[in-house]
């Protein structure tokens, strides 16, 4: 009898893997692959990039903005909390939309408007017109991930993590460039031209867009918007490799967020003294490791996901030991920096890799889900940061990063045995 039952467990698994290759091929099939070009890849990589690089402008040129408004340098902070904050409703609110509608018309609407709105904090008169402007910037950039999701869809399973990595390290290295570009622009012109100059790029993007982004012929979700915004909550309840992913997405990026929020307090005091220039070059090591990470995706669609996510967690642990050495060795920073974003990357493009082949037709709502969790980790390693760097210094925040990135390592090996013992 129980030899009966382990053959129609048996029989039952093979059934369902053989059903999964079958929906893999047929996707692959229904999808032209050659549409999606180098030059496309780029593209979306460009506009992603360019897209979440506007919610960080305002961090090197709060100083400026305060002066212009006459605001208090106490105040001047909400700045940044107005961007995350409707950074994190776009995510819920409007990255979903994506399941819906066309998200051709979408990607292109949003970037359009994004253009106002940045022309809105360039030309701002007041302090009110200021938020209000940067509050649509930070709702809008979620396009952002509207263009890593149909990324996915326009590829086929077996380069899909080839793609999506690419256009992720797009997202990252805008991320890393935002504040360098913005402390040079401002430096030049002033830091409104900061947010013209990235009207006017932006304007060029979507133009680029417009005559290459390929049209979106998928069938779409017949859902209300309310039932829309359930099912993108329901997929925490029905996909486990959802809710294991977007918990390594908040403890990493968590880690992430911890070294970049306090990076500049030791590197700008005595006895570096280092300018905001000098300080920024070191988002160019970031750079490079972001870049490199890019693989990760190759080597998810060859079927090495959670040996990539294991060998990452333990570079991002191993990362601290030389970012502690700060006092001793600028250049060992640097190899922890190029270490830590290696390692931050490569899991990241490998979550998303394994994510977007859980529900086809809901990836838009699989981003929305999984990227919540990013901006959980990156909120609250930026205050648990700074609060740590007042209590204990550097090594205190060098210490919670590390335990963090330990923490991420030891839930990614109990996921695995649990996954095992299924």
């Amino acid at each position: 009898m129980v030899d009966l039952q382990r053959d129609a467990s048996t029989k039952d698994d093979s059934a369902r893997q053989t059903a999964q290759t079958y929906a893999i091929r047929q996707e692959a099939k229904s999808i032209s692959t050659p549409s999606f070009s180098r030059l496309l890849t780029f593209l979306f990589a460009a506009a992603c990039g360019m897209a979440v690089a506007t919610i960080y402008f305002a961090h090197p040129l709060l100083d400026n903005i305060a002066n212009d408004f006459g605001m208090t340098h106490s105040s001047i902070g909400i700045v940044i909390t107005v961007t995350q904050i409707c950074y994190a409703l776009g995510l819920f609110l409007l990255v979903p939309l994506g399941d819906l509608f066309n998200r051709r018309r979408l990607i292109l609407a949003h970037m359009v408007l994004m253009v106002f709105a940045l022309l809105g904090v360039g030309f701002s008169s007041s302090g009110v017109l200021l938020f209000v402007s940067l509050a649509v910037v930070g709702l809008l950039a979620v396009v952002t991930q509207t263009l890593v999701s149909y990324a996915a869809s326009l590829t086929d399973a077996t380069q899909r993590g080839s793609v999506v990595g690419f256009v992720t390290s797009g997202v990252v290295i805008g991320i890393l460039l935002a504040r360098s570009f913005a402390g040079i622009i401002t430096d030049l012109a002033g830091w409104r031209s900061v947010y013209l100059v990235a009207a006017f790029l932006t304007l060029a993007i979507s133009m680029f867009l417009y005559g290459k982004l390929p049209d979106d012929e998928r069938k779409k979700e017949r859902l209300s918007y309310l039932q829309l915004l359930r099912s993108t909550i329901a997929l925490y309840a029905q996909e486990r490799l959802l809710r294991i992913r977007s918990m390594l997405a908040l403890l990493i990026f968590m880690a992430f967020s911890i070294l970049w929020t306090s990076l500049v307090l030791p590197l700008h005091a005595a006895p570096f003294s280092l300018s905001h220039s000098a300080i920024g070059a070191f988002g160019l090591a970031g750079v490079a490791g972001a870049i490199a990470a890019a693989r990760a995706g190759k080597l998810a669609d060859r079927g090495f996901g959670q040996r990539t996510t294991g060998i990452a967690l333990l570079l991002l642990l191993l990362s601290w030991w030389p970012i502690y050495s700060l006092d001793f060795s600028l250049w060992a920073l640097a190899a922890g920096i190029i270490l830590l974003d290696l390692a931050v990357q490569a899991v990241h493009v490998t979550n998303q890799s394994l994510i977007f082949s859980v529900r086809p037709e809901a990836r838009s709502r699989i981003t929305a889900s999984y990227m919540i969790f990013y901006s959980i980790g990156s909120a609250s390693g930026s205050i648990a940061s700074t609060s740590m760097y007042g209590y204990a210094g550097w090594y205190g925040v060098c210490l919670l990063g590390a335990s963090v990135s330990a923490a991420a390592l030891l839930f990614w090996g109990l996921t695995l045995r649990e996954s095992r013992h299924r």
